[in-house]
């Protein structure tokens, strides 16, 4: 008997139903129990009162009902060929008609008689569907219809013809907001990347790999994490190249204020800080940008030129998930100045926290034009993605631009307001306790619910997919094991005390396929750390490629993995923005930073990390020396040679991509990210110490693309 006087046996059942775990494996392949009082905590989180025997039993039946195939499910994602479902579509005479209607995406339709057995009826259409999105209509007796989406997958990703054979790329990897130039505001933008874009290809690139480029919070910029958007479907409007907009070149105010003395030692003060500072970034943008809309409105919407039809038809196609972002920025503006609402819709006055309720709806005709100006931002941040896109195809690269999609996003932001259905703000997603961090982690980004994602046909997901596949020829899923399971922390309780969800693996994968076919589009999971046979095979199978980090690439004995026998269906690096850089990791400054942080639990701990390291580097000395890659001179510091000699080894590998680092094209030994922490540390901040010239022509980067050039050409 459980606290609230329950008999533990239903709510263990619904739990299961829903995909709770009740035990796991932990990183050293110790079976954990996953506590009742988790996943009570859990199923609270989706909405269900656990308190009430009669909701519990409802909650029960209905995830019976899909799990057993009691009805046609919201969504089914189909892969194998001819289609062939058992459904149990309830009582009646043998005899009774039912009738299958197959509408395609793409026009046309098919209609077909299934035959009825009792409870039981198979529905069956010989030969392969079309890869897309079709309806399915079940008639069963006179005028009962049952109606899902069919999703036709093809049978694995996009696979670059580029990659054919043994074909080996390679590219660049930078956060963008890092990039210097004598053009940028003191923050690197779309045209600083359509420049560098240009200048990696003619040094042989094929890729520039980016952070995540999602939409952070417009009216609190310091909120700067790519790892925490308000929406994925958005764009990150600082990035935005004021000065090479149309807009300005026919906006004399505009340029008179830009030339003046106070706005010009902003400028300077801003590209000059070592830091970014997001807030006088964002500052300096939005006065300029707030003048372009007044003058857009006035010479190109009043008058109905091609670039206003342009916006329009941007807004149309984007559809009701731009409106809401759009009408987002535009309440979180006012509430963040008005109400001191500052952790985003969550702190709104309730009557705005609907985004159907007339308060909303009130808002939005009243603020038309400010709600209009943040979907301006959205069509001018998109058409200059689309040109660096472009460039990099231009400059030869065979892949482009690859994209970095988070895992989750912010509870108070434009993403989390927009379908309040579908996300559980009441749990937190996270990981278990690893040696990396003992306690857990809670990331504080609330969970999608999969039984809501079914009921929306997983439109939801399908659309993220389509909108972080555009203008990229690649795409990094962030922790790719979130398709399959996720570490949900129920809210009041530690990391510790979280458990693990299921999600409809092969489902979201077919949707993945689908897009990344459709937009032509290779993926990548991030599957670092301990991750289930199932994500591994799922991932073959479907054709995602594996991202390996040279740190991680270890033998059973503790050393490194020759090159020859690295994964070929893989992306490789030396490092990620969550690890030091190869100079830091050499010379051991990122020990010291740790220590200086006060991240190392005790003096004995340091000493135990600072040892390991000393193995590691006497380790990697030997794979370069079996590799052929050692160099001559003896290894005491760290100097671009050896930079050099790193990356060889590195490039020489079996895998089809390996991406360089741009803090290691400039042996930096600053991190981008330490986790962990929070204020302690500047995360997401840090620009590069030179102009985004020297990634590619620099004293410094020129072994590292030497290496490159010599082991991966085109």
């Amino acid at each position: 008997m459980d606290p609230t006087g329950m008999q533990e046996e239903p709510l263990d059942r619904l739990a299961a139903l829903r995909g709770i775990v009740d035990r796991y494996h932990d990183h050293r392949g110790v079976l954990r129990e996953v506590s009742h009082s988790t996943r009570q905590g859990i199923l609270r989180a989706m909405g269900i009162d656990v308190d009430d025997a009669a909701s519990v039993q409802k909650a029960i039946d209905d995830a019976a009902r899909l799990s057993t195939g009691q009805v046609v499910p919201p969504a089914v994602v189909w892969r194998d060929g001819e289609l062939s479902l058992e459904l149990v579509v309830g009582d009646g005479a043998p005899d009774r008609r039912i009738t299958c209607t197959l509408n395609f995406e793409g026009g046309g339709r098919e209609q077909w008689q299934a035959p009825a057995a009792g409870r039981t009826t198979l529905l069956q259409r010989p030969g392969a569907l079309p890869p897309g999105y079709h309806s399915l209509d079940v008639t069963v007796g006179a005028d009962e219809v049952l109606r899902s989406l069919l999703i036709a997958a093809p049978e694995m990703c996009h696979q670059p013809a580029a990659l054919a054979g043994e074909a080996r790329r390679w590219g660049i990897a930078v956060q963008l907001y890092t990039l210097r130039s004598a053009m940028n505001w003191g923050i690197g933008d779309f045209a600083d990347l359509t420049r560098l874009a240009r200048d990696a290809g003619r040094a042989g690139a094929d890729f520039i790999g980016l952070n995540p480029l999602h939409a952070l919070f417009t009216a609190d910029p310091a909120q700067c994490s790519p790892y925490s958007p308000s929406s994925r479907h958005a764009l990150n409007v600082l990035y935005i190249a004021v000065e090479v907009l149309p807009d300005y070149a026919q906006c004399p105010q505009a340029q008179e204020r830009v030339a003046q003395k106070s706005f010009q030692e902003e400028l300077d003060r801003l590209c000059n800080e070592p830091l970014v500072d997001y807030a006088g970034v964002a500052a300096a943008k939005l006065e300029i940008l707030r003048m372009l809309f007044v003058r857009f409105r006035k010479e190109e919407i009043a008058r109905g030129t091609a670039r206003a039809h342009s916006f329009e038809a941007f807004c149309a196609t984007r559809g009701e998930p731009m409106r809401l972002h759009a009408l987002f920025e535009a309440l979180d503006e006012v509430m963040r100045s008005e109400h001191h609402a500052s952790e985003g819709w969550t702190s709104w006055p309730q009557a705005y926290r609907d985004p159907s309720g007339p308060a909303v709806a009130d808002f939005a005709e009243r603020e038309a034009v400010r709600v209009e100006f943040h979907a301006w931002l959205q069509w001018l941040a998109e058409s200059q993605l689309a040109a660096a896109a472009r460039a990099a195809k231009d400059a030869g690269m065979a892949i482009g631009l690859y994209g970095d999609y988070a895992v989750g996003a912010n509870p108070g932001g434009s993403e989390t307001w927009s379908n309040q259905a579908v996300y559980r703000r009441d749990a937190a997603i996270g990981a278990p306790p690893d040696p990396l961090a003992l306690k857990g982690q809670d990331w504080g980004i609330p969970p999608q619910d999969p039984t809501a994602l079914m009921a929306q046909r997983y439109l939801p997901f399908t659309r993220l997919m389509r909108s972080n596949m555009r203008h990229f020829g690649a795409l990094r899923l962030d922790h790719v094991m979130a398709l399959y399971r996720q570490w949900w922390v129920p809210g009041g309780m530690p990391a510790t005390e979280g458990g693990y969800v299921h999600y409809p693996l092969q489902d979201l994968l077919g949707i993945v396929a689908l897009e990344s076919e459709r937009g032509q589009c290779l993926v990548i999971g991030e599957d670092l750390g301990t991750v289930p046979d199932a994500v591994r095979e799922a991932m073959q199978s479907w054709g995602i490629y594996h991202y390996k980090v040279l740190w991680f690439e270890r033998t059973e004995d503790d050393g490194f993995r020759p090159p020859r026998k690295w994964a070929r269906a893989a992306l490789a690096s030396v490092s990620t923005h969550d690890l030091p850089t190869l100079a830091s990791w050499w010379e051991g400054t990122d020990i010291a930073l740790r220590a200086k942080l006060d991240l190392y639990p005790s003096a004995e701990v340091r000493a135990e990390v600072e040892a390991e390291r000393a193995r590691d580097r006497e380790a990697l000395l030997q794979a370069m020396a079996e590799a052929g890659v050692r160099p001559r001179w003896p290894v005491d510091r760290f100097e671009e040679g050896f930079a050099g000699a790193i990356h060889a080894l590195l490039a020489s590998s079996q895998a089809a991509l390996v991406a360089v680092q741009a803090e290691d094209l400039l042996g930096m030994t600053e991190p981008v990210n330490v986790p962990g922490t929070h204020g302690e540390y500047a995360n997401w901040r840090r620009k590069l110490d030179a102009d985004l010239a020297e990634l590619t022509t620099g004293t410094k980067a020129r072994p590292v693309l030497e290496a490159m050039r010599r082991y991966r050409t085109r």
